[in-house]
């Protein structure tokens, strides 16, 4: 099933550990389906220890975890799937790789990006950023709501808004053609994760 509300974790905004777990698992009692763990500067022994116990985390809730990149991970831990990045592993190698267990997100910045994905394989795209953000600040300007109605209308895969999302602007990503939102801070940074999801779930038509 394809995420529409995907939240990606970034522990430094956190004090701890704990900190950190308990917002994730408020953000999944409140009704998010899909984590992804997003953690790229960790060595593989913590971040393995991390997939397993947001695995365990997702599996009480019945969501999907979704791991940056690391296949390998993926597999061990027995995720939905992996999110994919532009300068890694293609969609197509991952397919072979996992044997078709796992879905396959990808990171996508550009039309062109957004169509290569699909060609490759990917069941659904992350696409932006829609609006300024820290996160994203590398990839460059925003792409805007006109490029992500451009790109929808393009694309036979699902596509999911990404990048300074919040409760304000959320309705205007859905209405430019996107299946669902992809948060971090939009969610974790703030204090009520609970009543923040459940208005993001509203704006979804899902709760």
């Amino acid at each position: 099933m394809i995420p529409r509300l995907y939240l990606i974790t970034d522990r430094t905004l956190f004090a701890d550990a704990e900190s950190f777990y308990k917002a994730v698992r408020s953000a999944l009692q409140a009704g998010v389906k899909a984590v992804q763990l997003r953690e790229k500067d960790l060595p593989a022994g913590r971040l393995i220890q991390m997939a397993y116990k947001l695995q365990e985390l997702a599996s009480g809730f019945q969501a999907n975890l979704f791991i940056n990149e690391r296949v390998d991970i993926a597999l061990c831990v027995k995720a939905a799937g992996v999110h994919l990045g532009q300068s890694g592993i293609p969609p197509s190698a991952v397919r072979k790789i996992a044997d078709n267990k796992l879905m396959i997100g990808v990171s996508t910045h550009s039309i062109q990006e957004a169509l290569t994905a699909q060609t490759e394989g990917a069941d659904f795209i992350t696409y932006g950023p829609v609006y300024e953000t820290p996160s994203k600040i590398k990839y460059g300007s925003p792409v805007g709501l006109a490029s992500l109605k451009e790109t929808t209308s393009r694309l036979n895969i699902p596509i999911l808004g990404i990048g300074g999302i919040n409760i304000e602007n959320a309705k205007d990503v859905i209405a430019s053609g996107a299946v669902g939102i992809a948060l971090i801070r939009g969610i974790l940074n703030n204090k009520d994760i609970e009543n923040t999801v459940k208005k993001y779930l509203s704006i979804l038509g899902e709760n």
